[in-house]
């Protein structure tokens, strides 16, 4: 595939607010988990919490978007020059030639949550939303791209992808697709996703969440930590002259079509959406530096997808996951770790697995536990959801 230029990024997480807090605390070593206490009748767990998004507020020409969900999106899109980088993008193209692509997989059902906690009669007696929460757009799969669309002002096609934990990552696909089809010049592409109780106690009633904070591909794990978060990426199509330093070189997307909520036992699918990036990116698997791995630390996910990548990388490769740092942001992973992974393009600062010590006989050299700093030139992210939906993403530099 042609590369496309990624103009401007950003990620918000448990870590804290924008690029500099992810560096710092990927540096540190410096978890953002911590005991749950979300909800009123909290989970025995560790959580990724983002603070303050109960006392914080959209604007007031959007507040009928207002939900826990919108706010933190509405955080994340102010961070790391992103309005600028918006507004320039617009002068160049116009609003209606850029496209908004978003991935989430629970969107505002937060808010419908809290709705049907806080039923009251009408006057004929039936139960209904509360006044402040009789708000249909909040209610719906679109609510946050809706919400994106009326804070950035663009124009061009808008569409929810949700795939599960693979949405945000599929965003870059899509966008990349439509670019090339000549349907946008340009695409917002991201996710957010937050906490709720469907989430917490879904994955607990599946028992995949840990009592323990997470320990991805360590032999004693026992489950995931959940989190939350929000990020995004503008891309555009490429300009040799421009400078873009930064890159998507190739997506492979594939589907296991083998269980809702398990992956495929060899990790077919895995290895076919790694395989088909780096086909599109044309380029041989020992030129990757740094994998961000999907490692969920749940017993199959971790031990499969360490054998996928076994298959296709020479131990040379570096790759870890950074669940320990920010928890697993569901829908929002896929934009966060690709985050991550720009950054060690960048910064030249691969991260480890952080709360990993007793490697799983089924990790081969790629996995490491602690962080290195060297110079790459692509770097790659994994992003498995339920039911089979894969996604893998080759980003690269310039030279």
């Amino acid at each position: 595939m042609t590369p496309v230029s990624i103009r401007a990024f950003t990620a918000t997480t448990a870590l804290g607010a924008g690029l500099a807090a992810q560096r710092h605390a990927l540096r540190d070593r410096r978890s953002g988990l911590r005991r749950n206490d979300f909800g009123p009748d909290p989970l025995e767990c560790w959580i990724g919490r983002v603070d303050g998004l109960e006392s914080a507020a959209v604007p007031e020409a959007l507040s009928a978007y207002d939900c826990r969900n919108n706010r933190l999106a509405w955080l994340a899109l102010q961070q790391d020059g992103l309005p600028q980088q918006l507004a320039a993008a617009i002068a160049r193209h116009g609003a209606h030639r850029i496209a908004i692509v978003i991935g989430t997989s629970t969107s505002s059902i937060g808010a419908t949550e809290e709705a049907y906690t806080r039923l009251e009669p009408d006057a004929e007696g039936v139960p209904q939303f509360p006044a402040d929460l009789q708000r249909a757009r909040i209610h719906s799969p679109h609510s946050l791209g809706e919400f994106v669309q009326q804070a950035t002002g663009l124009r061009g096609p808008c569409v929810t992808v949700a795939t599960a934990c693979s949405s945000s990552a599929k965003v870059f696909a899509q966008a990349a697709r439509w670019i090339s089809a000549g349907i946008v010049d340009a695409a917002l592409v991201g996710g957010v996703d937050t906490l709720c109780g469907s989430v917490l106690f879904g994955f607990n009633a599946l028992q995949l969440v840990s009592p323990t904070p997470c320990q991805p591909f360590d032999a004693r794990r026992s489950g995931l930590s959940l989190g939350e978060a929000g990020g995004f990426a503008l891309l555009e199509r490429l300009d040799p002259n421009d400078g873009a330093a930064l890159r998507l070189c190739g997506y492979g997307e594939s589907s296991d079509a083998h269980h809702m909520s398990a992956p495929h036992p060899q990790g077919l699918g895995a290895r076919l959406a790694m395989a088909d990036a780096l086909h599109r990116a044309g380029i041989d698997a020992s030129e990757v530096g740094y994998l961000n791995l999907h490692g969920t630390s749940t017993p199959a996910n971790d031990s499969i997808e360490a054998r996928a990548v076994d298959a296709l990388f020479p131990p040379t490769l570096h790759a870890g996951s950074t669940k320990g740092w920010t928890g697993h942001t569901l829908g929002a992973a896929g934009i966060v770790e690709s985050a991550i992974a720009l950054l060690a393009l960048s910064d030249g600062l691969l991260p480890g697995t952080l709360n990993s010590e007793v490697r799983d006989d089924a990790c081969g050299e790629q996995i490491h536990f602690e962080n290195a700093q060297r110079s790459i030139r692509y770097a790659m992210n994994n992003s498995f959801g339920f039911g089979g939906n894969n996604c893998s993403l080759v980003f690269g530099r310039a030279d």
